[in-house]
């Protein structure tokens, strides 16, 4: 929730209020929205630097129980506290910026940010604050509770968030009667992230379904046609001897050999362009065998539905029928 008007400066009667609201399970701030972190700096300075090195560091100030509210991961060390006075000089990192910055025991080592020193209090477990389509970055964080700007956070209980929210808009609009009260879901805000791949995802699904139609309607008409140019086989073969099954399989064995003339073109094709795809991004999943054995299968057996109708109609029926012109 942004942090207008009075707020920045009524900020702890803001937070010690609506911690006494029933809802609300902790509050923090944060200077960024937490879904997208970008500001960059190299003004980070420790023991051992290379003097000609120029890393960039992704930063933010936060306030006291952000680790809480954010239910992020802390490997080393602990978040901000009251408890400790020195935590103004205090700095949170993540493993991405403790990798780059290189300490092997980093807790309490000495740590500079844009000339304010200080030392290190916390090892964060690396987290998203950006889209998947981009690296982890280095991250450092630095005290905030007392900041003119940002943007609250706050979590509610399970289950009860709209009664959370009616109280919450209560307190604000005491506090703050000139502003509109405005909030966005975290959740919400992750999925904003991913709004074309939302888009480009129900399009295939659409045309996925389209294609399936018109591929099947294609394939009852050439089954039809195939049928009643081997009415008169059939018959043949059934007088002399051939099952039902058989027939069955003599009349479906040309359309699955040309589906499975299809896979052959169009796996290695749709391979080549799912690894082009996962290439926007940093993170990605592997594409496993069974995906594409699976795909050929269920092609194989929509094959099979749509044209069973058919050859199943002209292998039962009576070989005097369609002997009977003979």
């Amino acid at each position: 929730m942004p942090l207008d008007g009075d707020l920045p400066s009524k900020y702890e009667v803001f937070k010690q209020e609506i911690l006494g609201l029933p809802g609300i399970q902790s509050v923090s701030r944060t200077s960024f929205d937490p879904t997208n972190i970008e500001n960059g700096t190299a003004g980070l300075d420790w023991i051992g630097k290379d003097p000609n090195g120029h890393i960039m560091f992704t930063q933010a100030s936060v306030g006291y129980d952000f680790v809480r509210s954010m239910k992020l991961t802390l490997v080393k060390g602990r978040d901000y506290s009251k408890d400790f006075a020195t935590d103004s000089t205090g700095y949170l990192i993540n493993e991405a910026a403790l990798a780059r910055i290189g300490y092997k025991n980093p807790i309490g080592q000495p740590l500079t940010f844009w000339g304010k020193k200080g030392t290190i209090i916390g090892i964060l477990k690396d987290f998203h604050f950006n889209s998947l389509h981009e690296e982890i970055k280095p991250l450092v964080i630095h005290f905030g509770e007392k900041e003119g700007y940002g943007n609250a956070v706050i979590r509610t209980q399970p289950g009860q968030t709209k009664h959370a929210l009616a109280s919450l808009q209560k307190v604000y609009k005491e506090l703050n009667p000139n502003f509109a009260f405005e909030y966005n879901f975290s959740d919400a805000e992750y999925q904003a992230l991913y709004q074309n791949e939302q888009v480009v995802g129900k399009l295939s699904d659409g045309f996925a379904f389209l294609a399936i139609f018109i591929s099947c309607l294609g394939l009852l008409g050439l089954a039809m046609f195939t049928v009643e140019q081997r009415f008169k086989e059939t018959g043949i073969r059934k007088v002399l001897g051939a099952s039902v099954v058989s027939l069955f399989a003599s009349l479906s064995r040309e359309f699955i050999v040309l589906v499975i003339i299809a896979l052959l073109i169009a796996t290695p094709l749709s391979y080549l362009a799912m690894v082009k795809w996962l290439e926007n991004y940093q993170y990605k999943t592997d594409m496993s065998w069974w995906v594409f054995a699976l795909s050929a299968l269920i092609a194989i057996i929509i094959t099979l539905v749509t044209i069973s109708f058919q050859t199943v109609k002209a292998a039962l029926v009576s070989p005097v029928k369609s002997l009977r012109s003979e």
